[in-house]
């Protein structure tokens, strides 16, 4: 029961702090679930980031449940999850019950205005660090700018270009390891 409320307190006090949604939280994630208590590797992490962009839902969530999921199995996932959302809930509440009062205060505008900008630092942050991570050589060079590209470019929704991306990837480890046995199936 110690590791569940564990895993509860810890999951609350990265909701808790996660403002601007998943991508501001990848870099909390990284100090936390992957230096602090090793939880996952920062790999891992990133798999369980891209999947999370490929399923229903919200990353941050879905993130908190692949690992809660790989602490303490389907309970881990369930205890993550609701450690993660109960903070939103509280916050989102509140606010509703007060927003009305206080949105138009000059006070509220400019702290949103300031919570804007942090959160355009924490993505940045965490992209540096993802791109730190995963563009390794020429080929993930050249899906990282032909993904740029078509994401910035086109109306080609997230889920279209991870998807393409890794069959990009599959392909290329397959045509890889062709060439080294020479031809025969890996």
């Amino acid at each position: 029961m110690k590791n569940y409320w564990k895993l509860f307190v810890v999951f609350a006090q990265i909701g808790v702090c996660t403002f601007g949604g998943g991508y501001a939280m990848l870099s909390l994630l990284q100090k936390v679930i992957v230096e602090k208590y090793h939880w996952a590797s920062e790999e891992e992490l990133m798999d369980y980031y891209a999947i999370g962009q490929c399923t229903p839902g919200i990353i941050a969530i879905n993130t908190s449940t692949f690992i809660g999921y790989k602490v303490l199995g389907l309970p881990g996932a369930i205890v993550a999850t609701l450690g993660f959302v109960f903070p939103s809930i509280v916050i989102i509440t509140l606010i509703a019950a007060f927003m009305q009062n206080f949105a138009s205060l000059s006070l509220v505008e400019h702290a949103f205005a300031g919570i804007r900008v942090c959160v355009c630092v924490l993505i940045f942050d965490a992209v540096l660090k993802l791109g730190k991570k995963s563009i390794v050589n020429r080929i993930s060079v050249v899906i990282f700018l032909v993904v740029a590209a078509l994401s910035i470019f086109t109306p080609i929704s997230t889920v279209a270009l991870v998807l393409a991306s890794g069959l990009a990837g599959y392909i290329i480890y397959i045509v890889g390891a062709a060439k080294k046995t020479g031809g025969k199936q890996a």
